[in-house]
């Protein structure tokens, strides 16, 4: 690891600057799913977690990337707030039960978010960044992993349709970018997230 890193660090700018660009454009995929609800005219099949939790995740990511100081970071979180909450208001449109489909699970979302920022000022600044950042990484991954959710549904249908592919392989793209990121800041939750 430490050989990866002493390679990779003379890169740091452009390495941050590719995972950048290349996030902001893996967000974009959320519009395919856009597309399909508005082809259907209708979010049947297709639930909105992926948006609320990005927004949510992106806006306690914000605050990590205060913590880091990290202009890259603070970015894609960004374009992750503002393009996720686009989506989640196409979604809200097309939703036949916008409190159980959106209001519900927004509103946990909201909670979460008030529960860690509010712990982030509570916290002593010796030990926040490293213990936000662990609590920002579990979330990721509960995030990452909420399409499994339907896994038994999934095989016992022989159906993946639930699992949406763009948002799957782009993801898979951005977290090979990211660790090499987390490498040249020698950032574990960034090794240990993909």
């Amino acid at each position: 690891m430490e050989m990866l890193h002493s390679i990779l660090l003379p890169h740091k700018e452009l390495v941050g600057k590719v995972c950048s660009i290349v996030t902001i454009a893996q967000f974009f995929s959320g519009a395919f799913l856009c597309r399909d609800i508005y082809k259907k005219k209708s979010t049947e099949g297709i639930s909105a977690l992926p948006f609320i939790g990005g927004v949510t995740i992106g806006v306690l990511m914000l605050k990590y990337a205060v913590f880091l100081q990290d202009e890259s970071v603070f970015v894609v979180n960004m374009a992750a707030v503002i393009l996720n909450s686009l989506y989640l208001g196409f979604y809200f449109l097309y939703s036949k039960d916008n409190w159980e489909e959106v209001y519900k699970p927004t509103s946990y979302g909201l909670l979460l978010v008030a529960v860690c920022l509010g712990y982030a000022e509570m916290e002593s600044p010796e030990v926040l960044e490293y213990r936000y950042g662990l609590l920002v990484t579990i979330l990721m991954l509960l995030l990452m992993a909420s399409p499994l959710k339907d896994l038994g549904e999934i095989i016992s249908s022989k159906d993946a349709s639930a699992i949406p592919f763009p948002l799957t392989f782009m993801g898979s793209i951005v977290s090979l970018l990211w660790l090499l990121y987390g490498i040249i800041l020698q950032n574990n939750f960034m090794v240990e997230l993909v």
